[in-house]
């Protein structure tokens, strides 16, 4: 794993993908800075930090397009199925790589706050709490960015894939708002997510019957319950989803200096599932 981490790093700073998203980010959150908190006199940096999430939108997909989608273009991905390294320890060698990218901006930003306090009041807590989140929350996105990588040879669909799904996440909130709060909307919505659920274990086992079987027992469970108790599906689906509107942890350390200690173990789940699943979407190519 060290000797992928080691290569997969360089890799990003001689193509220059990860000099251009460090220097990106910081000189877009340094402009904030300037307005805000240096010209403004605002003590929060966690509130100029904010201001840097459409760049994660953006600068991720741009990390993550190349992981295993230029592998496998060039048939360089052969060499990683064949090696004698577990399938696990290239994965994270390759995510590892990524997180340290995303890790270098942050460390820059901690010397934000010590700029405010040095011209007057500052919220160190606040700020280092926000920058750590924020930071955690970019390890979120890359994961998700990781996974589509793997299912494609072609980085323009990683990215696009990638920077949709991640937009979808970012106006997760006005998304929800407009679903319908009926028990049957959410009884429909739960038979959708499950369809969604059983065609990707169909894709990745290629075996209908077990596909079929999960999607039959969820509807027959579904209906059962509908019919016996059916105020269980209102506002079942708002409820359910509310939770991917990954970005309100961080919002919530900007807006209300709140500590959402299960939105850090929401993250953390997040990406052992989406490393897991980068594992399992690899481990088909091996065998297929």
């Amino acid at each position: 794993m060290p000797a992928i981490y080691k290569r997969e790093l360089k890799s990003y700073f001689q193509s220059m993908v990860g000099c251009v998203f460090v220097a990106f980010l910081v000189a877009f959150t340094g402009i904030y800075f300037m307005a805000y908190n240096l010209t403004a006199g605002y003590p929060y940096f966690s509130y100029t930090l904010s201001g840097s999430l459409i760049v994660f939108l953006v600068g991720v997909p741009l990390i993550t397009m190349r992981s295993f989608s230029e592998e496998r273009k060039n048939r360089t991905d052969q060499l990683l199925l064949t090696a004698p390294v577990g399938l696990g320890k290239i994965v994270m060698g390759k995510y590892l790589a990524m997180v340290t990218v995303i890790a270098i901006p942050n460390v820059i930003f901690c010397v934000f706050p010590l700029i405010i306090r040095s011209q007057g009041t500052a919220y160190l807590m606040v700020d280092y709490l926000s920058i750590g989140v924020f930071f955690l929350l970019g390890c979120v996105y890359a994961a998700i960015g990781m996974f589509l990588s793997s299912l494609t040879e072609s980085q323009i669909i990683a990215y696009i894939s990638t920077f949709g799904i991640l937009l979808v996440l970012y106006l997760w909130d006005g998304i929800l708002s407009m679903l319908p709060g009926s028990a049957i909307s959410g009884l429909i919505g739960v038979l959708i997510l499950l369809t969604a659920a059983a065609f990707y274990v169909w894709r990745m086992t290629e075996n209908p019957v077990l596909a079929g079987g999960i999607e039959l027992i969820g509807i027959v469970v579904s209906v059962v319950l509908y019919i016996v108790k059916s105020d269980l599906f209102e506002n079942l689906l708002t409820n359910l989803l509310g939770r991917l509107a990954l970005a309100n942890v961080f919002t919530d350390i900007t807006t209300n200096s709140i500590l959402d200690v299960t939105g850090i173990v929401l993250y953390l789940s997040i990406i052992a599932v989406f490393v897991f699943l980068t594992v399992q979407a690899v481990q088909k190519r091996r065998w297929s």
